[in-house]
């Protein structure tokens, strides 16, 4: 079992960056891979990136790549998602999840834990 606690979500303009930060307890946290899906206000949650259990390799999503990039701290036991030219459509709730799988997924069913997400926001 994991338990996952986003922040670091708000309000930022078009063109602009934030970072949002997963914080897991539980089991150890090298034991999973990590992902980041975003629920849109449309009420669909669809994958963003993805990371291996050692930050050695990554995946995301075609809407995102070049813009975002996920990364990992297995000694504090945090994944980041660094959100650089931010859009309007980029608003959503962004959600943490772990997978047991090492390697990194795009897929929903391979993540078995979720966080609760964190709100961002971006203004035109």
């Amino acid at each position: 079992q994991v338990h996952l606690v986003e922040s670091g979500g708000g309000l930022v303009q078009a063109g602009g960056s934030l970072r949002v930060s997963c914080a897991a307890s539980g089991d150890t946290f090298s034991n999973f891979a990590m992902g980041w899906f975003r629920q849109t206000p449309t009420n669909e949650r669809e994958f963003v990136a993805s990371i291996n259990w050692n930050g050695g390799h990554t995946y995301y999503s075609d809407s995102v790549r070049g813009r975002f990039t996920i990364s990992r701290d297995n000694a504090k036991n945090l994944v980041y998602l660094q959100m650089n030219s931010l859009k309007p459509e980029d608003t959503a709730v962004y959600v943490c999840a772990a997978s047991r799988l090492l390697g990194p997924s795009g897929l929903r069913a391979d993540f078995s834990f979720w966080g609760q997400g964190t709100q961002v926001t971006v203004s035109s």
